[in-house]
């Protein structure tokens, strides 16, 4: 295992559902599937709702309230946390308790200042993926098949599971179907899905292949992916507790997105790139917690 080194520091496509033969095929083991045995394995809404930790820094938007602990009270299950950092565009570093280290939507321009173990793309653009990863990178996982192929990922490595929800993608004027991914993150008990360069609204079959999701890491730019009513309804149907957003260009466009989702939502801003999760620190209300990145 090699050492964990912290960090802190437009158009919208229909998405035609899945044919009979995947409706009729059993659904995927739903996360989570490696909770710990001391753990119950279904754990009450209330439990998985009780409250996020975020850094000292963070800040309630307006009269909305996160409901958070103070960031110097040490939780219970301190060794069962997952650091999630934000590093810019779509790329986040997930880093487990076991050490294990994620880098999504690795790519030439935006990337950690580790290498690490696991890296997924997406083929959008070449923000989103890259032709040479690092030799380094023990698994790379592509959201793309081959030869017109979906692809497939199911990995475990230590204590993480990685898995793979295939959507569609522009290509010019037309689409490829099933040629891109979001990817499903289990760490330290908590779902978190990476919804990448989506273009399109989920269909029911995605949401089910999806299950349940704790954290949605969510392209908010409203053109080149998802436009904004699109992404507020794939948001409310996935409806996890806690929303980070990615992929976005100015201020202006982050606070567009913000200033439509209505009440429905709390938001939280953060000076510092790193939140600390855990199962039991997730929001009681829908909450989206911006985070800073290049």
């Amino acid at each position: 295992m090699r050492q964990m080194v912290a960090l802190f520091g437009a158009i919208a496509l229909f998405a035609f559902p899945m044919g009979n033969s995947a409706r009729a095929a059993e659904p995927p083991e739903k996360c989570p599937r490696m909770v710990a045995q001391d753990q119950p394995s279904t754990p009450s809404p209330r439990v998985w709702r009780a409250a996020f930790r975020p850094a000292a820094d963070a800040k309630t938007v307006g009269a909305k309230t996160a409901d958070a602990k103070t960031a110097d009270a040490e939780p219970a299950n301190a060794g069962r946390q997952v650091r999630l950092t934000f590093v810019g565009h779509s790329t986040f570093l997930i880093e487990s308790p076991a050490g294990v280290t994620i880098a999504t939507d690795y790519n030439d321009y935006v990337r950690p200042d580790i290498v690490p173990m696991i890296a997924t793309m997406n083929r959008a653009h070449d923000t989103h993926y890259t032709d040479h990863p690092d030799p380094g990178i023990a698994y790379v996982l592509r959201g793309w098949g081959e030869n017109g192929q979906p692809a497939q990922h199911d990995l475990t490595v230590e204590d993480v599971w990685i898995r793979n929800v295939p959507t569609n993608i522009r290509r010019g004027a037309g689409t490829d179907y099933e040629a891109n991914s979001m990817f499903v993150f289990e760490v330290a008990g908590v779902c978190i899905a990476h919804l990448g360069h989506l273009h399109h609204v989920l269909t029911q079959d995605h949401i089910e292949a999806l299950g349940r999701i704790d954290v949605v890491l969510a392209p908010v730019d409203g053109s080149y992916t998802l436009d904004i009513d699109g992404m507020r309804e794939t948001l409310k149907a996935i409806n996890a507790p806690l929303v980070i957003p990615m992929h976005y260009f100015s201020a202006w466009g982050l606070d567009r997105f913000l200033s439509r989702l209505g009440e429905e939502y709390a938001v939280v801003r953060q000076t510092s790139p790193t939140v600390m999760l855990a199962r039991e620190t997730l929001p009681t209300k829908p909450t989206v917690l911006v985070l800073p990145g290049r």
